[in-house]
């Protein structure tokens, strides 16, 4: 069976598990304006708390930014992740953005968690487990649904008008979302590989994946 170059369906997507499993990996192999990844959520996005968990790595350097996820409705940056200019971990919620001066992410395969609660305002990133300060952000605010979820390109349109200079390059893949805040216990179990209940956003077992551009899918045993 043939597919189309510009778009793959991938139906489930193999966790790690104590003992072992077959993973799908993706790979961004180059800087592109036009390869992307497109991730189906399970739930409407209309949600006040959130826990977003990764691995990744990557050898970009230097003064660049790196887009690591982004949810798009028709007007607004609902919630985008970045690494910064200067190597600072971000997200952003329709607005003013929240930074961490956390290790940089780098050619080693990181776990990467953000945390944030709507009606606290709490908002925390977890690298390998190990958790930063709490920061204050967008107390009361919503994640409002009917948008795109994507992985390697900033869309500053409704899925358009991306900027090379900003995709991600690199390895990523377990991308799991919750709406709510995980235990900080159950964020170091994702670490370690245990089973923990799935994510009823994202799940990347089970979440429909659909590829454009150059992006290569490589499944490996963990």
């Amino acid at each position: 069976m043939r597919f189309s170059p510009e778009v793959l369906l991938i139906a489930t997507s193999m966790v790690m598990t104590i003992g072992g499993a077959t993973i799908k990996t993706l790979v961004f192999p180059t800087e592109s304006s036009t390869s992307y990844v497109e991730l189906v959520p399970q739930k409407a996005l209309n949600i006040r708390a959130f826990t977003l968990c990764m691995r990744l790595a990557t050898e970009l350097t230097g003064e660049r930014e790196i887009i690591l996820f982004a949810y798009r409705t028709g007007n607004y940056d609902e919630l985008n992740v970045w690494r910064e200019i200067d190597g600072r971990l971000s997200f952003y919620l329709s607005g003013a953005g929240v930074f961490f001066q956390v290790p940089e992410v780098g050619a080693l395969h990181t776990h990467l968690c953000l945390t944030w609660d709507s009606s606290s305002g709490a908002a925390a990133v977890f690298m390998d487990g190990r958790k930063s300060l709490t920061k204050i952000y967008q107390k009361g605010h919503a994640i409002r649904s009917g948008g795109k979820v994507i992985l390697g390109q900033d869309p500053d349109v409704y899925l358009g008008d991306f900027d090379s200079k900003q995709s991600f390059v690199g390895e990523i893949y377990d991308v799991n979302m919750w709406d709510s805040v995980l235990p900080e216990n159950t964020i170091q179990d994702l670490v370690s590989g245990k089973r923990v209940p799935r994510g009823n956003v994202l799940d990347w077992e089970t979440t429909e994946i659909k590829i454009h551009g150059n992006v290569q899918v490589i499944n490996h045993e963990l």
